[in-house]
C-alpha cells in the first residue's frame, strides 16, 4: 500500500496540471505576502541603483529570494537561471506567472560531465541574455554546497559578459525558518515590515585571473553577507 502511494505522489508530483495548479497558489500566496508588508524607510531603490547600469546581474542567497520577483516592475526585461531539476520545476513556472524569462541549468542528480555542459550551456545563455538588454537574477551559492559562500558561475558571468553584479537582499520582519533545510530557507510571512538592501556594485574585468576571480568570489560573498544582515536588523529594528 505504502509502494503504491508513493508511485501515486510521484506521478502526481511530474503532472503538468499539478504543476501549474501548485505554481500558480504559490505565486499568488507569495505575490500577497510581499504587498502586505510595509516597506521599510531603511529599503534601497532597486530601479535608482541600477540606472545608468543596465543590464544588471542581480546576485542573491539561496533560501532568501522567494519574494524578489517582485521587486522589479518590468520582469520583461529579468531572465533567471533555475535548475532543469523536477524540484525545481514548479519554481520556474512561478518565475515565468512573474512575467520572469527562465533559463535553464543543469540539473542536480546528472553525471557530473552532463552537468559541466549543461553549466557551460546555462552560462552561455545567460551571458546571451544580458547582450539582447535582459537583467539575470542568480542564486550565487551553490545548490546542496556550502551555503551563504558564492561559488564561481556569478563572476565568471560578470566577467564574460562585461556587466555589473549587484548583491541584494530581501527580509521580512516576520518569516519562519526552515532549520532541517541545507540552506535554512526563509519563508517570509505578511503583515510586517519588509527591506530591500543592495551591496556596492562589483566589476570584474575581463581580463581577470584565476586569483582575481577568487577575490571578487569572495567579493560577492561578503557584500551579500552584509546586505543580508542590514536588511534583518533594519526589520528588526523598525526602520
Amino acid at each position: 500500500m505504502t509502494t503504491a502511494f508513493r508511485r501515486f505522489g510521484k506521478r502526481l508530483l511530474a503532472s503538468g496540471t499539478f504543476q501549474n495548479i501548485a505554481a500558480a497558489a504559490v505565486y499568488h500566496t507569495l505575490r500577497f505576502i510581499y504587498w502586505s508588508n510595509r516597506k521599510s524607510a531603511a529599503s534601497d531603490d532597486l530601479v535608482d541603483a541600477v540606472k545608468g547600469r543596465l543590464p544588471v546581474i542581480i546576485a542573491l542567497w539561496h533560501g532568501q529570494q522567494l519574494l524578489t520577483q517582485f521587486v522589479y516592475p518590468d520582469n520583461k526585461s529579468v531572465a533567471a537561471l533555475v535548475s532543469r531539476s523536477r524540484d525545481a520545476e514548479i519554481n520556474a513556472r512561478i518565475l515565468k506567472l512573474s512575467g520572469v524569462r527562465v533559463i535553464r541549468g543543469s540539473g542536480g542528480r546528472e553525471r557530473a560531465q552532463t552537468a559541466r555542459k549543461g553549466g557551460v550551456r546555462a552560462l552561455k545563455g545567460m551571458a546571451d541574455a544580458l547582450a539582447e538588454g535582459m537583467n539575470i537574477v542568480m542564486i550565487a551559492d551553490i545548490s546542496k554546497g556550502a551555503p551563504r559562500q558564492s561559488g564561481e558561475g556569478i563572476v565568471a558571468l560578470a566577467k564574460l559578459s562585461g556587466r555589473p553584479i549587484f548583491p541584494m537582499a530581501l527580509a521580512t520582519s516576520r518569516y519562519h525558518v526552515v532549520e532541517k533545510s541545507w540552506d535554512k530557507t526563509t519563508v517570509n510571512l505578511p503583515f510586517g515590515r519588509l527591506c530591500l538592501k543592495l551591496g556596492r556594485p562589483i566589476n570584474v574585468p575581463r581580463d581577470a585571473s584565476d586569483a582575481d576571480l577568487e577575490e571578487y568570489r569572495q567579493r560577492v560573498t561578503d557584500e551579500l553577507n552584509s546586505v543580508t544582515d542590514q536588511a534583518y536588523r533594519a526589520v528588526r529594528n523598525g526602520a
